[in-house]
């Protein structure tokens, strides 16, 4: 079973590939191939952030899709400095991967959504014993064990098709149900983005300075409470379904590490990425898509920044979607994919932000990181259950 991936530890080594990869400049790399679309608008952003001071290297991966002024799915390697706006307001945003005893050819969606009911309200008295054992007197307990809104999500999947049985953790079952967790840092994150911004703007802050200090405390107690947040929405899950489980993986997705790249000591802001120095990783699709277990290939990592997409991305800004689907789709079609799977969504604006058609197809995003060697898949699955909000959710 892989171990949760700790960060901010020294001296990761990225050294230089001697492969031949397309570069943008001297310093910007785009993962992508004929397949992987990316919008202009996200390589735009990219090239502008790459222009920052201290800013050093730059690779976009191919879900790369644009933002809040900074691009989502790249990572940025600066030197003496480091910016807290490229991690973004969701500090720890990232995904748990738990394996689940539920046989899957037992599994009936309507009963499994039944049972489940609504998560999105605080967790009860009867979780406080559990929640003082992860995070004691915390003054965001509250959001502990709740999703939220945008594009977070809890998945049950089921085993398409094994690709590389030998490198399966040893506690993967293809005969039960897995389960996974996206979301983070909840309403923590942002307030420490709104103290930042708020005091210093998007200028970042010098390294070794009391207040870059003060910023890495908090970061670093944003992840744990992410951690925190994703193991509480599993066991949350599995004990209305009365079953049991083991969290396979949990990994970040937005936050800052210190490291060491072509012999220079800086820091690697990971902005909608997956790491690739921590073993095994799954990368989603859609909800109405497939989602891969895949394996980094160390060797060739360097070129990506030890970096992997963290999902298909998106193709269509939130506010188009529902524009370009309600003359297809009404909102309760929506709630069934092509799998037969169920969508619990009760936001009728979030089913349509979060159609499948609103992502780029994971199978081009995966073959992209293939094509540059940076991965090998693992195993495949595809959803079951995707739990959205039930109609109570907060952003």
């Amino acid at each position: 079973i892989s171990m949760p991936c700790r960060f901010r530890q020294p001296e990761t080594r990225l050294n230089k590939s001697k492969r031949k990869y397309p570069i943008m400049g001297n310093q910007i790399i785009i993962i992508e191939n004929s397949n992987a679309w990316i919008e202009g608008n996200a390589v735009q952003q990219l090239k502008t952030t790459a222009k920052l001071p201290h800013i050093q290297r730059v690779a976009g991966m191919p879900d790369l899709h644009a933002g809040r002024g900074y691009p989502i799915g790249a990572a940025f390697f600066s030197v003496g400095h480091f910016y807290p706006a490229l991690i973004g307001n969701d500090i720890g945003c990232g995904m748990a991967f738990w394996q689940t005893n539920l046989a899957a050819h037992k599994a009936k969606t309507g009963k499994l959504v039944k049972q489940l009911g609504s998560i999105d309200a605080p967790l009860g008295e009867d979780w406080q014993a559990r929640i003082n054992e992860l995070l004691p007197q915390h003054p965001f307990q509250a959001a502990l064990g709740t999703i939220g809104g945008g594009n977070h999500f809890a998945e049950l999947q089921a085993v398409d098709t094994v690709y590389a049985p030998d490198s399966l953790p040893a506690a993967f079952n293809p005969q039960c149900l897995q389960l996974l967790v996206h979301s983070g840092s909840r309403g923590l994150g942002q307030q420490i983005l709104r103290r930042h911004v708020d005091k210093f703007s998007h200028a970042g802050l010098p390294e070794n300075t009391p207040e870059a200090a003060a910023y890495l405390a908090e970061h670093d107690a944003a992840l744990d409470f992410a951690r925190a947040n994703r193991r509480l929405i599993a066991e949350r899950m599995l004990a209305r379904w009365g079953a049991d489980g083991a969290c396979l993986l949990d990994v970040h997705h937005n936050f800052l590490q210190s490291v060491q790249i072509d012999n220079q000591t800086g820091w690697l802001h990971r902005k909608g990425v997956t790491p690739s120095d921590c073993g095994l990783v799954v990368i989603p699709g859609s909800r109405g898509d497939y989602s891969y277990l895949v394996r980094p290939i160390v060797d060739n990592a360097a070129i990506a920044l030890f970096s992997l997409a963290h999902g298909a991305g998106r193709k269509w800004q939130r506010g188009e979607c529902k524009a370009r689907l309600s003359h297809k789709f009404s909102a309760d079609s929506l709630r069934q994919t092509v799998f037969g799977s169920a969508v619990v969504c009760a936001d009728k604006a979030l089913i349509f932000e979060e159609a499948p058609q609103a992502y780029k197809k994971i199978d081009s995003v995966i073959a992209a990181l293939r094509d540059f060697g940076l991965i090998e898949p693992v195993a495949r699955m595809k959803p079951v259950l995707t739990y959205k909000t039930a109609g109570g959710c907060a952003d």
